[in-house]
């Protein structure tokens, strides 16, 4: 087990039992949420480094870490993953999942879309605008 998901407000724990879960209300979903307000394929969870981070997967109703909707990010021990308006607390030591130390920020999943393509790619930096009074 690579940890759990421990529903707010009282529920069973439900293990992360792979590196890489899909959640959402089909059957097929690695983690089954039957309610009308989760999507088919609402969110991927995946386990990176000893670290698991949350995407996504343009669902209707949205995926929250720590109350702010997210496309990516990642979930750190303790924190509130939403899906939908259902949520959970993520439990996990990223030490015993082959974790080094803190993660650094080339392993923090960014949101693709508000960088350019040339960026992503790490061809680019991110310019910043100077007003002419040198402020940005």
């Amino acid at each position: 087990m690579y940890g759990e998901l421990q529903p707010r407000g009282g529920g069973d724990p439900i293990p992360l039992l792979k590196t890489f879960l899909v959640v959402g209300r089909r059957e097929s979903a690695d983690i089954v949420l039957r309610f009308p307000n989760v999507s088919g394929s609402h969110c991927e969870l995946s386990l990176i480094d000893g670290y698991w981070y949350v995407k996504d997967l343009a669902s209707s109703n949205g995926t929250k870490v720590n109350g702010t909707r997210i496309a990516e990010q990642r979930l750190d021990p303790g924190d509130s993953l939403s899906i939908a308006r259902h949520h959970f607390e993520i439990c996990y030591e990223p030490s015993k999942l082959g974790a080094q130390g803190a993660p650094s920020d080339a392993a923090i999943v960014r949101d693709p879309l508000n960088r350019s393509l040339l960026e992503a790619a790490g061809l680019e930096r991110r310019q910043t605008r100077d007003d002419g009074r040198g402020r940005r």
